[in-house]
């Protein structure tokens, strides 16, 4: 046995920093995620209201409404 400390050849980082670490990266990517949905669902709104045209407005104002309503026996 010799008298010389034993030296680490690897730094080990404490298991509470990796877990922070990852905690960390997965909440960014979760923020990233949310962010990306909720831009694609504006855009897309945004997308199909600029498609309509001025007809669509009024593509229900010529149709007639039930003979019987209102039409008692």
């Amino acid at each position: 046995m010799s008298a010389e400390p034993d030296s680490l050849s690897l730094v080990e980082e404490p298991v509470a920093g990796k877990t922070l670490r990852v905690l960390g990266w997965f909440s960014v990517g979760i923020t990233v995620a949310a962010v990306g949905v909720f831009v694609g669902c504006a855009l897309r709104s945004r997308y199909k209201f600029n498609q309509r045209t001025p007809y669509d407005f009024y593509s229900n104002a010529g149709e007639s409404q039930a003979a019987e309503f209102g039409v008692g026996i």
